[in-house]
């Protein structure tokens, strides 16, 4: 659970000069605990694919220094990328894993890059489901058979398959906790296999995995259960789940209400909320565009004020915000317990720091989602405005 830190009178101030100071001071950059882990802002790094690893998931040089200046940029907290934790979970080329002990001294040096900068960082666990690219002998493996052309391209997992899911996302934890990392985050959201589950829109099984919303939820309870089991009480879960689909037929506001309240009564530790997946048009996770209204910064605002109204454990609001006034506002309100940012990192990873110093000038990134194109490239993730800018400059110069 969230609880704010009892902090020490500075000498300096009487009793009533430091409250009144702290009343003057922003709730963003107040200290918590989630489940024992200190934070010293209500600001995250929302997981996102790095590409900065290599063919076998090991991290190279690019992603620690990626994670280094994170955490020098005075994030609260670092959450890696999405790390496979089967071969066969794999979403994209170069991305980091999870899924051996032989991944533990590469983890470890990830969980290092953050820590000795001063900063806290937890590691996503996913499994890419039907959008998986990793080894195997067959189609990628989803709630349900898939056919294109008469040909299957998606292969229903059987019960074998899940158990032995479930186990490796127990397996993962244990080699995070292992590795030094002080969270662990379960991706249950973007279309990925545990919401794949999740969502009717992608599943059509009639087994204990399939038709209610108990039943679709019912691997995500059991990867809970295991992580929890294997790391015990005190080491914090999180999970990152939709908001919605954003799809016809698929995960609904209301059903995440009720999953989350599963999750609450389990013990989860906090939920990040997003949105979308990658076949939801112009609602995918990552909006494109330069709109300045509320709505394109703050994507999932009204179901987090839903979300508040049931569910008590802390929540992490992620969806396109640039703009300090709108963060504080959404914590001010009690809207969201913290503010994740992705893509404005990736072009200014001292973002924070430089809010935390009373410059509250808007971020500079322009949502265009250029930096995605990046990863097909072997120069990783980066953000491509940013180099065109200097490009530019340099040519006139």
């Amino acid at each position: 659970m969230l609880t704010p830190m009892k902090q020490p009178l500075p000498s300096f101030f009487t009793d009533d000069e430091f409250f009144e100071k702290r009343r003057d001071m922003s709730p963003l950059f107040e200290s918590t605990r989630i489940n024992g882990m200190e934070l010293k802002n209500r600001f995250v790094r929302s997981a996102t694919h790095e590409a900065m690893a290599g063919l076998d998931g090991v991290a190279n040089d690019r992603l620690l220094a990626c994670m280094a200046d994170l955490a020098k940029g005075e994030i609260g907290l670092v959450i890696t990328g999405h790390a496979h934790v089967t071969l066969e979970g794999q979403a994209s080329p170069r991305q980091m894993g999870i899924y051996s002990d032989a991944m533990i001294d590469s983890l470890k040096k990830v969980a290092l890059a953050v820590h000795a900068n001063g900063g806290v960082v937890a590691v996503q666990l996913a499994h890419a489901g039907k959008r998986g690219i990793g080894k195997q002998a067959h189609a990628p493996m989803g709630p349900s058979d898939v056919f294109e052309k008469d040909s299957k391209t998606v292969s229903a997992m059987t019960t074998e398959d899940i158990k032995r899911t479930v186990k490796a996302f127990g397996d993962a934890a244990q080699r995070a906790v292992k590795a030094g990392f002080d969270a662990v985050q379960i991706h249950g959201a973007h279309g990925y296999l545990l919401s794949q589950f999740l969502s009717p829109y992608y599943n059509f099984r009639d087994d204990d995995y399939g038709g209610s919303l108990e039943n679709r939820a019912r691997l995500l309870i059991q990867v809970y259960r295991e992580i929890r089991q294997r790391v015990g009480g005190s080491f914090p879960i999180m999970v990152k789940i939709n908001s919605e689909d954003f799809l016809e037929g698929g995960f609904t506001l209301e059903e995440m209400i009720r999953v989350a309240k599963m999750l609450e009564d389990l013990g989860m530790d906090a939920i990040e909320m997003s949105g979308g997946t990658f076949e939801s048009g112009k609602r995918i996770p990552s909006r494109g565009g330069t709109s300045k209204s509320e709505d394109r910064e703050v994507y999932y605002r009204k179901a987090a004020q839903a979300f508040k109204k049931k569910i008590r454990i802390p929540l992490i609001l992620v969806g396109g915000f640039l703009s300090y006034p709108l963060a504080e506002a959404v914590i001010r309100s009690g809207d969201a317990d913290y503010i994740a940012l992705a893509r404005p990192l990736i072009r200014e990873p001292g973002l924070v720091k430089r809010w935390a110093a009373n410059d509250h000038e808007k971020a500079s990134c322009i949502s265009c989602n250029r930096c995605f194109l990046t990863l097909s490239t072997e120069e990783a993730l980066h953000c491509a405005q940013e180099k065109k800018e200097k490009q530019a400059k340099k040519e006139k110069e």
